[in-house]
């Protein structure tokens, strides 16, 4: 396993085998890519992107940003048809709001989660390094998934 991996595993293991979290399974979110995997997409890469950042000796609450970015998107229903084209705007709350009631929330992650979709949101503003790596994961993620997977 590598060391991304065992990461991965230690800080959002259980939230990956969650049924909960599995529920976004359910839903698409990219092209063909489901919700869940998206999450998982953005996590590794957030993954990714921390271990760069400690490599030249930046501090990263790597628990934090993992579970941040794996509940990031846990809004639980099918934005192309509940939400429509207001789904971009409102989500990160009810995401947080989800992950807060099932899961539990330190008040980074929960930050995390609401300003992962800036600019979008102007007023929520990533302000930690972690938001900012998870908002960038997810832009990242959202470009590869929606054009090289439809």
């Amino acid at each position: 396993m590598s060391e991304t991996n065992s990461a991965l595993e230690r800080e959002i293991g259980e939230i990956r085998r969650d049924p909960r979290a599995l529920a976004m399974k359910q839903f698409i979110q990219h092209g063909r890519v489901t919700t869940y995997d998206h999450c998982l997409n953005v996590a590794r890469l957030s993954s990714r992107m921390s271990k760069r950042l400690q490599s030249l000796s930046i501090r990263v609450d790597e628990h934090s940003l993992l579970r941040g970015a794996m509940l990031h998107d846990y809004f639980l229903y099918d934005w192309h048809h509940h939400e429509g084209r207001w789904h971009g705007y409102r989500h990160p709350v009810i995401a947080a709001q989800n992950a807060k009631r099932d899961f539990g929330l330190t008040n980074k992650e929960e930050a995390i989660i609401l300003t992962h979709m800036w600019p979008l949101t102007l007023r929520h503003i990533p302000l930690t390094r972690e938001a900012w790596i998870v908002c960038l994961a997810d832009k990242w993620c959202c470009a590869r998934e929606t054009l090289t997977q439809r």
